[in-house]
């Protein structure tokens, strides 16, 4: 017998509950968030822009946060059709899609094996996108044998220590000991099958073809201090991709900087949805 999910929660084609959120009405922006990272790390921009007078969603990717753990589905095809069961089953239509790092993956994917007929206009802050590992036709890119290390000597051993160590090059070198607790505590609620298998799909992953096919309007935010996704290799090489896209580097900010810079963050995405149709559902 198949079981309707609980309240709060949209069952996708292959059995998986992703919990979401849901505050406010108007025009709906759908929020994706990054590696590790649930639906809670957006709470300052639902916040600000529900206020507005904005629909703002997000979800829980499965195995991160109050969403299901089934230990499979974390390729850029599976999560990119779950973020089309979310979009679907919420019937949401002229949405803009914001996602940060891991996350512009999964939008960018979703668009171009979906296509753009319920999208008003993307939003990518500090993207991984197009592809993040050196291959022969990306020789700028990084050397695959960093991720191997990564997930043998520290996910698998000590993944609390490394937050530890990277939680400041995350954030800003002034960041307070309550923002990193709390982002702290939320990767840490993640399934490890999630981290790992996340980690090596964002390795091998090649937005190109994908970006190619965008055809909404395009707002990259990027941090000059990113050292997670690098402005030249990430962000630039993105925008370049997407007709029209409009690149804004945050001269101070990191890879976090929806945290760091919430504010401005806010401001920036109030002005680019406003920029656009009109701020009523259709």
């Amino acid at each position: 017998m198949t079981h309707s999910p609980a309240p709060g929660f949209i069952r996708t084609n292959d059995g998986v509950d992703l919990f979401y959120r849901d505050w406010g009405s108007g025009a709906p922006v759908l929020f994706v968030g990054g590696w590790s990272l649930p639906s809670d790390a957006w709470n300052y921009q639902m916040m600000a822009l529900s206020r507005q007078g904005l629909r703002c969603i997000a979800f829980d990717r499965r195995g991160h946060g109050r969403s299901s753990d089934p230990g499979r589905g974390y390729d850029f095809d599976t999560l990119a059709g779950d973020l089309a069961a979310v979009i679907g089953t919420l019937d949401l239509r002229g949405v803009t899609l914001v996602a940060h790092s891991m996350g512009c993956n999964e939008v960018v994917r979703y668009l171009g094996r979906h296509g753009s007929a319920r999208v008003a206009r993307l939003v990518l802050m500090g993207p991984m996108t197009p592809m993040i590992m050196r291959a022969d036709d990306n020789p700028e890119g990084i050397d695959g044998a960093l991720f191997e290390a990564f997930r043998e000597q520290q996910l698998d051993r000590d993944f609390p220590r490394w937050i530890d160590e990277n939680a400041l090059p995350f954030l800003t070198p002034d960041a307070p000991a309550g923002m990193i607790g709390w982002l702290r505590q939320m990767a840490l609620a993640c399934s490890h099958k999630a981290l790992h298998d996340c980690h090596v799909a964002v390795q091998h992953a090649d937005m190109r073809a994908d970006l190619a096919k965008v055809d909404v309007p395009a707002l990259i935010i990027a941090g000059a201090l990113d050292v997670s996704a690098p402005l030249a290799l990430t962000a630039r090489r993105t925008a370049a991709m997407i007709a029209g896209a409009r690149l804004t580097v945050y001269d101070d900010a990191a890879h976090g900087m929806f945290v760091t810079h919430a504010q401005r963050v806010n401001a920036d995405l109030m002005a680019f949805i406003g920029s656009g149709p009109a701020l009523a559902a259709p």
